[in-house]
């Protein structure tokens, strides 16, 4: 049988994947339990049931690309509103708040701690009490790396060949091909052909030290 939970009836989750203010405790938002029993299991499988856990991410998230492996423990929101695409790599205690999508590009690499944060709540008290909140979708391009502990903000676009350094917090989009760091997370330098050749003749000096040996 399919899973129901996995598609909500329409209302406060339309609301809540267009952006607009939804209140959290409907009975609408209970497709989260699909979600706890999923990342349950992932959780707590053994440490080497390497294609159970791949199973189990592919059914939790709305897409998962090939090659794609995730760490434990890992915690989300909901799940099917992360797509990733292929060659995916996140490290343990990654945690993806996807109230609204989050789209993440090809050889897209984590650290450890990584958070995506798509929720925002009203600034005014009165109204942030009273229960409604919202979500801004992210999206991260291709060939991307984090650094450990990095936090995205909701409605965060980074583009292509982006490294982003450990620690940072990111509330403002970054462009392709930049190096970002710091709290707020900004733009420190481009990413180089320089930075490129440099690269690529030291994994060239690596495959030379590997055919060595062998």
């Amino acid at each position: 049988m399919a899973d129901t939970a996995k598609q909500p009836e329409a209302d406060e989750w339309e609301r809540m994947l267009s952006g607009e203010l939804y209140v959290a405790d409907s009975p609408q938002q209970h497709a989260n339990m699909r979600k706890r029993r999923l990342v349950q299991a992932i959780n707590t499988s053994k440490y080497d049931a390497f294609k159970e856990r791949d199973e189990l991410f592919h059914e939790l998230f709305g897409a998962f690309g090939e090659g794609g492996f995730v760490e434990p423990p890992f915690n989300c929101d909901y799940g099917c509103n992360t797509f990733i695409g292929k060659n995916f790599y996140a490290n343990m205690d990654c945690i993806f708040l996807d109230v609204a999508r989050i789209t993440i590009g090809d050889r897209v690499f984590f650290g450890p701690r990584v958070s995506l944060y798509t929720p925002y709540h009203p600034i005014d008290a009165a109204v942030r009490s009273s229960g409604p909140e919202g979500a801004r979708p992210i999206t991260i391009g291709n060939d991307v790396w984090f650094g450990g502990n990095v936090v995205v903000g909701p409605g965060i676009t980074i583009g292509d060949d982006v490294v982003i350094g450990a620690g940072s917090v990111v509330v403002k989009d970054i462009p392709s091909h930049s190096v970002a760091v710091g709290n707020p997370c900004r733009v420190i330098r481009e990413i180089t052909d320089a930075d490129r050749e440099y690269w690529e003749g030291k994994a060239a000096e690596y495959r030379a030290w590997k055919d060595s040996i062998q």
